[in-house]
């Protein structure tokens, strides 16, 4: 029962609809490193998703009349191998190849039309297990993630941008002008009075705070015109090199092999990419390489569990921690233009999965499951337009000779969302089918 709980385990990830928040489309199952002999697997996925908003009637206005995004995702492809080698009873290495991050975003309908992201990640993870005992388990590893990004945003949205910016920078500057000159006035009371050193003091405090206000004032005014004036595009188009980067991997497991229990704790740690970037706003004049964009792929948390309860029967799960929080992007002649980064999550996110699998002969069994993440009620980024889903999937296995082939189905249903122009994301939906073949040396 145990060897054929991990394969279903296995098989109820091979669909991957529906994935722990921000841009995860894949991730590692280390609960393939306990799985009997030498194994090698490859795995596809098909992801389709359906989601579109609906904008505001100013917004539908300003867009020509169009009141709906269209579907703004396109669909997706997901490859992977694994491959798993025991040295000895106690040593076991591991690999894992696969696409760990992505995002494909096209809107064609209405004042977003024009607006299109691509975000592209690959992953190699080399891990080695040690069986401490015949309960007790550790694992260890290190993981380098390849990613590469482009995005383009239309003349509107950027040009509106562009003009709160302005209001901003004004206001500030005009806050810092009355301070100065309040500053100004007490340097005057200290000087009647026959404080020079006082005097001088906020005289000087005063000048470099005008001299800041003017800075600010004249940066506002430039920002300003420009996003008044139509005759020249405010399109941003933004394109990062392709860079890679190593994270660590941690790990603990304890079983009870008698009842297929096992309960495991993962851990990877964050990736820090630095993009070299390309920008251009051809209405303010921009069009510059060699810049660089930090980005934070998230650090994650999860807990995986498996037990027998009945005989050819078995419940598993995971609850995972991702900390989206830290994932932005924010090119720098965009923030200095706009005040505010491309695009970003607010919050972490928690994923729940349970599922059951079932033997029904010693070549043929199959699983069901429900994940789940919670709605947290915030403002979405345009790009990833989602808060929470709920997914069901189910599948089976059939094995032949030394080999194993699995498939699968899941269906998600994508939670509401609003973003920050008003458009809600309501009623939306993915379809997932997954395959993989494992050969068994």
């Amino acid at each position: 029962m145990k060897k054929m709980m991990t394969s279903a385990f296995a098989l109820a990830v091979a669909a991957g609809t529906a994935n722990a928040g921000g841009i995860e489309r894949s991730n590692n199952d280390y609960g393939f490193l306990f799985t009997t002999n030498d194994q090698l697997q490859l795995s596809f996925s098909h992801v389709m998703p359906e989601l579109s908003g609906k904008y505001t009637p100013e917004l539908t206005a300003a867009g020509g009349g169009e009141g709906d995004t269209g579907n703004m995702l396109t669909d997706y492809n997901n490859y992977s191998l694994a491959y798993k080698n025991d040295f000895t009873e106690k040593l076991t290495f591991g690999m894992f190849v696969n696409n760990p991050y992505g995002a494909g975003a096209e809107y064609t309908q209405g004042i977003y039309a024009g607006l299109t992201a691509d975000w592209d990640s690959d992953q190699i993870a080399l891990v080695g297990k040690y069986r401490v005992t015949d309960r007790v388990s550790v694992f260890a590893g290190a993981r380098y993630v390849e990613s590469q990004a482009d995005i383009t945003i239309p003349d509107l949205l950027v040009r509106s941008s562009v003009g709160r910016n302005a209001q901003g920078l004004g206001a500030q500057a005009q806050a810092l002008g009355a301070e100065a000159q309040a500053l100004g006035a007490q340097a005057q009371a200290a000087g009647a009075a026959g404080d020079l050193a006082t005097a001088q003091e906020l005289g000087a405090r005063a000048e470099a705070l005008g001299a800041q206000a003017q800075a600010l004032g004249g940066q506002a005014q430039t920002l300003g015109a420009a996003a008044q004036d139509f005759g020249t595009s405010m399109e941003f188009n933004a394109s990062g090199n392709r860079v890679g980067d190593w994270g660590a991997i941690l790990g603990v497991a304890y079983e009870i092999p008698d009842i297929a229990l096992r309960v495991a704790l993962s851990w990877q740690s964050e990736i820090e990419h630095n993009f070299g970037t390309s920008e251009s706003i051809p209405g303010l004049g921009i069009d510059v390489s060699g810049g660089e964009t930090k980005v934070t792929m998230p650090q994650v948390v999860a807990l995986d569990f498996q037990s027998g309860i009945a005989p050819g029967t078995l419940l598993y799960g995971q609850v995972k921690w991702t900390e989206w929080s830290k994932w932005e992007v924010r090119t720098p002649q965009y923030d200095t233009a706009t005040g505010g980064a491309v695009t970003g999550f607010d919050n972490d996110r928690t994923t729940w999965k349970l599922g059951v699998g079932r033997a029904f002969s010693d070549d043929l069994s199959g699983f069901a499951q429900v994940t789940y993440e919670a709605q947290n009620g915030d403002t979405v980024s345009r790009l990833a337009p989602r808060d929470g889903f709920v997914s069901l999937g189910i599948g089976g296995q059939y094995k032949m000779d030394n080999m194993t082939l699995r498939g699968g189905i899941e269906y998600a249903w994508i939670g509401d969302a609003e973003d920050a122009s008003g458009v809600k994301y309501e009623d939306n939906t993915a379809l997932g089918i997954g395959v993989s073949l494992t050969v068994d040396f």
